[in-house]
């Protein structure tokens, strides 16, 4: 039986490199995000705009998706955004704001909705986008690593509280990803030290498959040349 994907923030630099090689493997994939790509045509692919920062928005569109297919095998969320360059005592309000939205509201939002359709069924694969910063943070950059710590223990706890059916949780922290936002944000740094957002996403294939029916409450760091 066909698999079905939930991929948050499916049209990012990552979001695309991830849609296409879990349609490679066969799956149905809804690619959910507030200004979805309309480019990616493919028979399996749905596309659902949606902001997933308010909940009923977010809860609707789920479980519309579990009504078309019959199911939601595993979410993939790749939401998130980046804020920095100043310390915490001159971090605005709306900055933390922005960081816990986009960072973790939008994840709790996610993982609430998809939860009861995987537990129903008995079968499950979470799947979140973090950052090195939840492990290692920087001056200037406060809010958002605050944000992505955050993420992790919501996965761990969730890999926790779902292992008696058979869903797994698992955090991968990739450092800065070679994408056309980041290069046009980054002009002068080393692109060729930066992570390739395929190999993110073989990654999350990997643990999203039967073979990583063991691996659950994994908080993996993809250092790539910097390590």
């Amino acid at each position: 039986m066909t698999k079905v994907v939930i991929i948050t923030g499916a049209s990012g630099g990552l979001g695309r490199s991830v849609t296409h090689a879990f349609l490679e493997t066969g799956t149905t994939v809804a690619g959910v995000s507030l200004d979805i790509d309309a480019s990616i045509t493919h028979p399996r692919f749905l596309a659902q705009a949606v902001d997933i920062g308010t909940w009923n928005a977010t809860r609707t569109v789920v479980d519309g998706i579990a009504g078309r297919f019959g199911r939601i095998d595993v979410l993939a969320h790749l939401t998130g955004g980046f804020a920095g360059g100043a310390s915490v005592a001159e971090t605005d309000d709306d900055v933390w704001e922005r960081m816990l939205t986009m960072n973790l509201r939008t994840a709790v939002h996610a993982t609430r909705a998809v939860i009861p359709h995987m537990r129903k069924a008995g079968w499950g694969r979470i799947l979140a986008i973090g950052s090195l910063a939840a492990l290692e943070p920087a001056a200037g950059i406060g809010a958002y690593s605050a944000s992505k710590a955050a993420l992790v223990s919501l996965v761990r706890t969730i890999a926790k509280e779902n292992k008696d059916s058979a869903i797994t949780a698992n955090a991968v922290l990739p450092g800065t990803m070679d994408t056309p936002a980041n290069r046009a944000a980054m002009p002068n740094a080393d692109p060729s030290k930066w992570i390739q957002p395929d190999r993110v996403a073989a990654l999350l294939v990997w643990l999203a498959s039967d073979a990583a029916a063991q691996v659950t409450g994994a908080v993996i760091p993809v250092y790539g040349a910097d390590v």
